[in-house]
């Protein structure tokens, strides 16, 4: 069995680590039923993983009359309010985020949110975990541009070529692949095609650094 530990594992958060995708849905559908425009589940499911500028403007042309510096703090406000109702876990993710702080590995969290709203989540999560954290607000580019993993990458003193990244849509993969990362998709709420230049996983239950391990190192090998 081919092993290579990762220097570092870069984390998406939306989807990820919290299931907030219905949360995000939820709160573009309302908006754009506000303003009298129609909006559904379908249509929101295709901005998973977008930066939120991209979201905002989308959303404009649907009739929302607000600016988009103004959808985005209204959208984050909303989900925002439902995370302090309850924080939806993702199945296996704090699990595997408390073995690989144990393990004294690296971590980064890369998340086209907004850095006011991952705090809230980071806060949540009870115990000391990221490195750096980069978000949407942070960056010139969003998903799918590899910026984000390279500076979250950066931030931590590691090359994204060494890291391992784990999303949950095609935008964030793409993001991943492109800064050289070993990716790893964690189906969620979007589909996301089969592919050879990235791994697909179906939760992260049961999953340990070990299998982070294997994989980075038949990725690195190959």
């Amino acid at each position: 069995m081919t092993t290579q530990n990762p220097a570092a594992i870069l984390w998406d958060m939306d989807g990820t680590i919290v299931d907030t995708e219905p949360y995000w849905m939820e709160a573009e559908v309302a908006l754009v039923r506000e303003y009298g425009g129609e909006w559904g589940i379908d249509d929101a499911k295709q901005l998973i993983g977008q930066g939120l500028w991209h979201s905002a403007r989308l959303l404009r042309s649907k009739g929302v009359a607000m600016d988009e510096a103004a959808i985005i703090d209204e959208l984050t406000d909303r989900v925002m309010a439902k995370i302090a109702e309850r924080v939806p876990w993702r199945p296996g993710a704090r699990e595997l985020l408390s073995e690989a702080r144990e393990a004294g590995l690296p971590m980064a969290l890369v998340t086209m949110s907004f850095r006011r709203m991952a705090d809230q989540v980071v806060e949540a999560i009870g115990f000391e975990v990221f490195d750096a954290i980069v978000t949407g607000d942070s960056v010139d580019h969003a998903k799918p541009h590899p910026q984000p993993y390279l500076l979250g990458a950066e931030s931590i003193g590691v090359d994204a070529a060494d890291s391992v990244a784990i999303e949950d849509s095609e935008p964030g993969l793409r993001s991943a692949v492109a800064a050289g990362a070993t990716a790893i998709g964690v189906l969620a709420h979007a589909p996301i095609p089969e592919s050879e230049v990235y791994t697909l996983w179906p939760t992260l239950e049961g999953r340990v650094l070990a299998d982070l391990a294997e994989l980075h190192g038949i990725r690195r090998a190959a």
